[in-house]
């Protein structure tokens, strides 16, 4: 995002020469998304000069955090040295840990940009991680695009902020169509900037088997070969997934993989005959439509399957929660979903994960142990609030990015409605369901479903720029909440997503003299 900031300078005239001059700037806009929570200017800002360095805690995710910063300035005279634990007070750029007691929010961060330093402060890693993604919001976007450049001042401005819910993701569906390590590396990165926290990959589906499960081979070699129209099939070796989950979780995000069951697993039942209650093998499906599958319910192997997936997929994922789906399960009689359900739950625990799955696990047997994900009805996921269950906000009408912004957008659906760059924004996720205890309200996710979509450049056109007022609305808070302020910052913002190369969609709504 371009931080207009304008800067009077004027260079004092002091008496030791080996002094800094001090660099007066005033913030007549900031321009960050997510807006931070407490924002307050300084009279003097930060001039790098040659001899400016960066000094951290000796901890090596803390210089970890601290050189990706410094990366910035490559094409710069400054920040020439490695990043270094010396104590130096003065013309330096600090990232320590504070106590828990000073900065609470794992997420939160203190960044105090004065004349004399700038000093970034958190009480974890990942809110050091989170404060970068704000300071780095202040370079110019000449710096990020790395044009040379012979000065540099950073307004001085400090900064209080922590994260409203702990949860904040998005979903990519790499079941529909398959996209690469590479792709959702560069998905990753994306979420990283925006201080989103969760990735959650769908990766199973009726026209596709992505991960591979080494006790079921035929899973990929079969279920991996399809895909809608057979336009981008393929698969994750458990290697694979493994370099994206170590890659998401060095930037402070966490892998949540879900395995869609008991409907939509056709490319199961394709690999696989003695899934189906009738032992035949089903055909490869390479459509669009939904709900016509069911694994067997009464079948013991069904439950050795699941387990034996479960087992593999546990090990190889280090965060809390495995996603089972339980949407859309047509042919499921409501009777043998409970009961199948009821089944896989302790399957699950036994691999030591906690269970997510779609509104409609909530006919079964849950309780306050387990987490729900609000898509389409409000009646539905309030049946699983009210037997205590933790509640994830991912409402189609605002926050599915596979919706159509109009009617005229190339890709996209639009069975929930248009979602234009307004509507996605202009909504409260406290007001969805009134009475629930705060506690069990853990955030929102962006889902991105791939039936329309087959490239990056198909994924950041849905995404951007909706999952960046996505991403606001899950980390601000609430009483700074304004289209006509956030309209502003974004259209402001288009020039860094232009330097990044990201393809964003331009709404008239925004700026209308943009191209379409």
């Amino acid at each position: 995002m371009r931080c207009l900031l304008v800067l009077f300078i004027s260079i004092a005239i002091l008496s030791c020469k080996e002094e800094k001059p001090l660099v007066e700037t005033t913030i007549e806009d900031v321009n960050f998304i997510p807006i931070p929570n407490e924002v307050k200017a300084h009279s003097y800002g930060f001039l790098f000069d040659i001899e400016t360095v960066i000094v951290s805690d000796t901890l090596t995710e803390v210089r970890n955090v601290a050189s990706d910063f410094k990366k910035y300035f490559k094409v710069t005279p400054f920040l020439k040295e490695a990043v270094q634990t010396t104590q130096k007070e003065e013309n330096v750029i600090s990232f320590s840990l504070v106590s828990p007691d000073s900065i609470q929010s794992e997420e939160g961060y203190v960044l105090d940009i004065t004349h004399h330093k700038i000093a970034l402060a958190g009480s974890t890693e990942a809110g050091l991680f989170k404060g970068v993604q704000t300071l780095t919001q202040l370079l110019p976007d000449s710096l990020i695009a790395a044009k040379p450049m012979d000065s540099l001042v950073i307004p001085g401005i400090r900064i209080i902020d922590e994260p409203r819910f702990a949860y904040r993701g998005m979903m990519l569906d790499v079941a529909r169509h398959f996209f690469t390590v590479n792709q959702v590396k560069r998905v990753i990165d994306q979420m990283a900037s925006y201080k989103l926290n969760k990735l959650h990959l769908h990766l199973t589906d009726d026209q596709g088997w992505r991960i591979e499960i080494k006790s079921w081979p035929k899973l990929t070699e079969i279920g991996g070969s399809s895909s809608v129209r057979d336009e981008s099939p393929g698969f994750y070796t458990q290697e694979d997934y493994k370099e994206i989950v170590a890659y998401a979780q060095s930037k402070y995000i966490t892998v949540i993989p879900e395995i869609d069951m008991p409907g939509h697993t056709n490319a199961a039942l394709a690999s696989y005959p003695e899934l189906n209650c009738n032992g035949k093998a089903t055909k490869l499906y390479r459509g669009m439509r939904v709900g016509f599958s069911t694994l067997c319910v009464d079948k013991d192997i069904t439950y050795k399957f699941i387990d034996d997936i479960i087992r593999e997929v546990a090990a190889i994922t280090p965060g809390e929660y495995i996603h089972l789906g339980g949407d859309e399960s047509h042919v499921t009689s409501k009777k043998d979903y409970n009961i199948f359900l009821n089944k896989v739950f302790p399957i699950v625990k036994k691999y030591g994960k906690s269970v997510v799955g779609w509104e409609e696990i909530q006919s079964a047997d849950i309780d306050s142990t387990y987490v729900i994900q609000h898509w389409q009805k409000e009646a539905t996921a309030q049946k699983g609030i009210d037997k205590g269950a933790k509640v994830i906000l991912s409402p189609a009408k605002k926050m599915y990015l596979d919706m159509k912004y109009t009617k005229q957008s190339p890709i996209g659906l639009t069975w929930a409605g248009m979602v234009e760059v307004d509507s996605a924004y202009i909504w409260q996720p406290s007001s969805i369901f009134k009475d629930i205890d705060t506690s069990q309200l853990l955030g929102l996710e962006s889902p991105l479903w791939a039936e329309t979509i087959q490239t990056s450049e198909d994924i950041e056109y849905l995404a951007f720029p909706r999952v960046i007022g996505h991403a606001e609305l899950g980390w601000s808070n609430p009483a700074n909440y304004n289209w006509d302020n956030y309209r502003g910052r974004l259209q402001k913002h288009y020039s860094r997503m232009e330097i990044l190369g990201i393809n964003f969609y331009t709404s008239p709504l925004i700026h209308s003299s943009l191209k379409q």
